[in-house]
């Protein structure tokens, strides 16, 4: 059969149930082919064919509502909802997104990017059809590692309490992206390998399947079973306590199997959890044996480049040696924040709180505050979560936490959910924080030097690399750097990072330019600007940043309360989300590049 015609669920509905083991090896084989040339998350989609599957198979999207908690696990998703040609173009400019936008298609119920959040999703679309009275069913699909987040707890309390019928379907893979911590992993660990209940409960099935009427009362018989049987063999019930039907665990690649309890499931009133175990890369041997690096892989032909996430690993490995002090926290992302060889070498100094970004922030605090030396190593995107604990249990009390922050800037084929374009306009304000921004490797270590003796908060942001190391002279606090000074010129460019840099030597070929290492974006160097206010000179500042709030409109704001005799322009992000897939393009159409800044200093001349 010629599975790549199947493109709509409509279509996949009239497929019989033996068809459709051949269907997910054809969706299977299509996902390796592309991930493997155009990058992307591979694994986590591996693991999730059958399960997309069997959904589209019992329910009626567009009118249900299917929402995939994070969203990288969406592939099937989008082959099965009328993108199957389109995605070849994954991840590519003018192609479509690794997750799930409702601009892209009526079938993506939600913009998802971030972990946790597909419960309160769920119970707010649940809410829109009672209140409106429509037809809709809605299911939300949530990894073990999503479980961690807060937010998740809070919408599970509120499912439980307001009794609306929201199907959770809790995708256990025993993984995130890092291999998954605390409680709530031991718990469900728990439930999977409680060999004695499961095959109680299995007793139970097959005996059941012999009652007449089997298909409507299945659910009920197997409920009163499944209690009885939690009672005697489990300890915990935290599902059913919190008032959400708990059925499972069941095998996340058996298509028939899921189909059959999904089936089930929707006849019911009321909240329920259906618990399936899926391999994370299910399918593919290498992706099955080393789940966390074939997370997300790079496209075919990616340009290799220099990493300041190894930069901060190496640096933190070593200088743990040394200082006690020293500890370094994840949330989930050990790999891609380069902590995997400290958390080997040092694992009584490593902790991975699991997807828990604002636990991460208060935790750093008070280890601060206990005397212990934090690193905090995040994504932009993700320390976003952890605002209001930066302010209230960091900055207040002038806790020495330093957050490197990694992915800061366009980010490329991740998308507008990824975008690390906020940090400094969010951290600027802030006071008692620090903010400094190296231009490459060499100084990202200059920078961790610095803040081993810093007793105060302080942010390091960075891309995921940088071109070339350059000399640099010794760290000062809150002074900057000269980089290409030419005294004949009366235009300073003020760069805040190593791409800002780039772009500002990039024009010095075609214009006679001072270039400036803004290395400390806050605080601001005042007497390097106080010297350089002066009529007849420009000062144009560039930042991987969104203009309001930034870099340059706190040197704006500093130079029009000292009084502006010079003039001034500022390269940065404007008011809208990028979903751009390459970082080139990104800044190229923020302007934030070697034709614009010549052009904007010729118009200012």
């Amino acid at each position: 059969m010629d599975y790549a015609s199947i493109t709509t669920p409509s279509e996949l509905k009239r497929l019989n149930i033996n068809q459709l083991g051949g269907l997910c090896a054809s969706i299977r084989e299509r996902i390796i082919n592309v991930v493997e040339k155009n990058g992307g998350h591979l694994a986590s989609n591996l693991g999730t064919v059958e399960l997309t599957v069997a959904l589209h198979y019992v329910y009626d999207c567009p009118k249900d509502k299917i929402i995939f908690d994070v969203g990288h696990q969406s592939y099937t998703h989008k082959i099965l909802t009328g993108r199957g040609e389109a995605f070849d173009g994954l991840r590519q400019n003018g192609g479509i997104s690794g997750f799930p936008q409702p601009a892209e298609s009526e079938y993506d119920a939600f913009t998802a990017g971030h972990a946790s959040t597909s419960l309160s999703v769920a119970l707010g679309f649940a809410e829109a059809a009672k209140q409106t009275a429509a037809q809709s069913d809605v299911v939300a699909v949530i990894g073990d590692g999503a479980l961690t987040g807060g937010i998740a707890y809070e919408a599970l309390n509120a499912i439980g309490s307001d009794h609306l019928p929201v199907t959770i379907v809790l995708n256990d893979n025993n993984m995130s992206i890092s291999k998954n911590v605390g409680a709530m992993s031991k718990y469900l660990t728990r439930l999977r390998v409680s060999k004695k209940y499961v095959g109680m409960k299995n007793e139970i099935k097959r005996a059941v399947s012999i009652i007449p009427l089997f298909g409507d009362g299945i659910l009920h018989l197997m409920d009163k079973g499944k209690k009885l049987l939690k009672r005697i063999v489990l300890s915990n019930k935290m599902f059913e306590e919190m008032g959400i039907s708990y059925y499972g665990p069941f095998d996340g690649h058996n298509v028939g199997e899921l189909i059959e309890i999904f089936e089930q499931v929707r006849k019911k009133k009321g909240p329920a959890l259906v618990h399936i175990i899926t391999d994370k890369g299910h399918g593919l041997k290498s992706a099955v044996t080393d789940p966390e690096h074939s997370h997300g892989i790079s496209s075919v032909g990616a340009i290799s480049s220099n990493d300041f996430s190894s930069v901060l690993g190496e640096f933190l490995t070593d200088a743990a040696q040394k200082d006690n002090r020293i500890m370094a926290v994840t949330a989930a992302m050990a790999i891609g924040t380069g902590l995997e060889k400290f958390s080997v070498a040092h694992p009584d100094k490593f902790k991975d709180v699991g997807i828990a970004e604002e636990h991460a922030v208060t935790y750093c605090g008070a280890l601060a505050a206990g005397g212990i030396k934090p690193y905090f190593a995040v994504y932009s995107t993700f320390l976003q979560r952890g605002f209001d604990q930066i302010v209230h249990d960091v900055c207040i009390d002038r806790r020495a936490v330093t957050f490197c922050i990694d992915r800061a800037g366009v980010v490329g084929s991740d998308g507008v959910t990824h975008q690390g374009v906020f940090d400094l306009s969010y951290l600027l304000p802030v006071p008692n924080m620090t903010v400094m921004c190296p231009a490459d490797g060499d100084e990202l270590k200059e920078m961790l030097k610095f803040s081993l003796t810093f007793n105060a908060p302080l942010a390091i942001r960075y891309p995921k690399s940088y071109t070339v190391n350059r000399a640099h002279a010794p760290i000062v606090y809150g002074k900057w750097e000269n980089i290409a000074i030419d005294k004949s010129s009366h235009v300073y460019v003020l760069c805040a990072g190593g791409r800002a840099l780039d772009i500002a030597l990039a024009a010095v070929a075609e214009k006679k330019l001072n270039i400036v290492n803004a290395r400390f974006v806050k605080p601001l160097d005042t007497e390097y600007l106080d010297g350089i206010n002066k009529r007849g000179n420009i000062i144009v500042t560039i930042e991987d940043n969104m203009r309001a709030g930034g870099f340059g409109m706190s040197i704006l704001q500093y130079l029009n309360n000292s009084g502006m005799l010079c003039k001034f322009a500022s390269l940065a992000h404007d008011d809208k989300f990028i979903d751009n897939r390459d970082v080139c393009s990104s800044l190229n159409d923020s302007g934030l590049s070697r034709e614009n800044l010549l052009n904007v200093v010729k118009s200012l001349e």
